[in-house]
């Protein structure tokens, strides 16, 4: 997701901890048809200048020190992507270090690779499990030795745990044994940050992430995380999504988001976090299903991002963040929805505009605005905290994520995309928004699922926005005009078809219905030879945007 300096140890690496780095880009995947090899290189490099000024020293101190801790999340997220050493060298490549490439090659040799700087989009010859399951791995061996022992499914199928062979059985490593070369230092970076600051608020979480570390225990830290306040740094550090694992979805990646927060901005979206309890019971599923347990706390954060680390620098660059993941945390206290102000708006002018003037009418494409695509954005982040979390399947009491596996990342984007639109189209039936540009929202949203499927299809947010498209297209929410090689919205039909789609999405999630949510992305997330058509058409705008932040502010 973002550039970062990575002083990697190939010196001390063995070939088979190298042999698990390859990173790819969250699986970007073949969308049948688009020549995604030759829009490498259509990556717009953009500098990002946050405004720092206002910065103490001490602030400066621990943002520097932040920036320095996001290398060791590089490190390990080097070694948990998984995958072969000519993969490994093209990201390495890609990531623009000419240091730590001239290090593998010193090392391992040569190996042929695309040009320096370009982009490596593809899902790649890496295993499902990445670098966190042995290579050869199958869902169905895993499955059975767990069945066979019980006693082991916990630990094995830990966040924190990488899974290996040990004779004829597995077991589970701990994160904190595992990376042990850069928690470490990264830990003891945090702990002189939380030294110097004095915000009580930031000494303690950087003080308990430390901790979490070297213990592998992330609880009381995640807590701490959401009671951040009166500082400008918004800081997220630590093992969070699970993108990367493709088997179970259930390992996380290690990554680093370090932002300054804008403090006017923030504020004037916080008004929409009192209406999530509302919006929990205005969704459109029977009362039984509607989640009231979760906390609706949702802190709500604009920031410039000024550096990141980790799974939060290769592939699509992410334009918010909702977190933390634990539904314990956001059971007690909701979550926290970032918005990163400087991508999103770099990716409007580069990307989304464009892309609304080649798939929408010329009318409808002047509709689509930086505005909506900020508020979609957000309502996309409060709806992740929104809709089922803990549920009950056969009598016990289990997660979404845990009974959907490998298809819930997929899923929980689409149905956050799907509710996002219907909590905006609320929000405007409350008077908080202007129902006059109810247009201009659905105008933004139809244009983003296309940005969105670029990416290709077997990603998450790819894979969940390619199921939109198909459902709302069989609903007739927009057609086809042949004859302008464009697409017009039906305005009345998108709006009941996004409520159709919601209720759908909502009750595979509520059910656990693990074969259900298969056919359902089986029917739906594939493109037509009119979204070939639109997605080939836009060869000349750059498919994502590379920002190229300070090494230290």
């Amino acid at each position: 997701m973002r550039r970062t300096l990575i002083a990697l140890s190939l010196a001390a690496a063995p070939v088979a901890m190298l042999a698990a780095c390859a990173p790819t880009t969250q699986g970007m995947g073949d969308i049948s048809g688009y020549d995604m090899a030759a829009s490498r290189a259509t990556i717009a490099d953009v500098t990002m200048s946050p405004d720092t000024s206002y910065l103490s020293a001490e602030e400066r101190q621990v943002v520097n020190l932040l920036i320095e801790a996001s290398g060791y999340m590089d490190e390990i997220y080097l070694r948990q992507r998984g995958g072969d050493l000519p993969a490994l060298r093209e990201e390495i490549a890609r990531l623009g270090n000419p240091a730590m490439l001239e290090m593998f090659d010193l090392h391992y040799g040569p190996w042929d690779t695309i040009a320096d700087n370009q982009p490596f989009y593809g899902t790649g010859d890496w295993p499902e499990g990445a670098g966190f399951y042995p290579a050869d791995l199958t869902r169905a061996e895993f499955d059975a030795y767990l069945a066979a022992h019980p006693d082991q499914r916990d630990a094995l199928m830990s966040p924190y745990t990488v899974v290996k062979r040990q004779g004829d059985g597995f077991v589970a490593v701990p994160y904190s044994q595992e990376y042990a070369e850069f928690l470490q230092p990264a830990a003891a970076l945090l702990r002189q940050a939380s030294q110097i600051t004095t915000n009580p608020s930031l000494k303690r979480f950087l003080s308990l992430r430390a901790d979490s570390f070297l213990s592998d225990d992330y609880f009381e830290s995640e807590m701490a995380w959401m009671d951040l306040t009166d500082t400008p740094i918004e800081v997220a550090i630590g093992p969070y999504e699970v993108y990367t694992d493709r088997l179970y979805g259930t390992k996380t990646a290690f990554e680093s988001f370090v932002t300054l927060k804008n403090p006017e901005e923030s504020a004037a979206l916080d008004r929409y976090v009192g209406y999530l309890r509302d919006m929990e019971g205005n969704l459109p599923i029977d009362p039984q299903y509607h989640n009231f347990a979760r906390g609706f706390e949702s802190p709500i954060a604009v920031a410039d991002q000024i550096h990141g680390g980790g799974d939060n620098v290769p592939g699509v660059q992410t334009i918010a963040f909702n977190l933390p993941n634990d539904e314990r945390v956001r059971e007690a206290k909701g979550a926290k929805k970032v918005i990163l102000s400087n991508v999103l708006g770099a990716k409007f002018d580069r990307i989304l505009d464009p892309i609304a003037d080649v798939v929408l009418a010329q009318e409808q494409a002047a509709l689509v605005s930086r505005r909506y695509m900020q508020l979609f954005t957000l309502f996309h982040e409060l709806s992740h905290s929104l809709g089922p979390g803990t549920i009950t399947v056969d009598g016990q009491e289990t997660t979404v994520n845990a009974q959907l596996r490998e298809q819930y990342s997929a899923l929980e984007e689409s149905k956050a995309d799907v509710m996002g639109i219907y909590n905006l189209l609320y929000m405007m039936e409350r008077g908080e928004l202007p129902a006059s540009e109810k247009s201009e929202l659905l105008a933004t949203y139809v244009a983003g699922l296309f940005r969105s499927m670029r990416f290709g299809i077997e990603e998450a947010h790819g894979k969940g926005a390619a199921a939109q498209y198909g459902y709302l297209l069989d609903y007739g929410a927009y057609a086809w005009d042949a004859d302008k090689g464009h697409y017009v919205i039906d305005e009345d039909k998108l709006v009941s078809g996004l409520t159709q789609l919601l209720r759908t999405e909502l009750m595979l999630q509520a059910t656990g219905d693990y074969a259900g949510t298969i056919a359902f992305f089986d029917k739906y997330a594939h493109l037509d030879e009119h979204a070939k058509a639109a997605i080939a058409g836009m060869d000349t705008i750059p498919v994502d945007i590379r920002p190229i932040y300070p090494d230290e502010v």
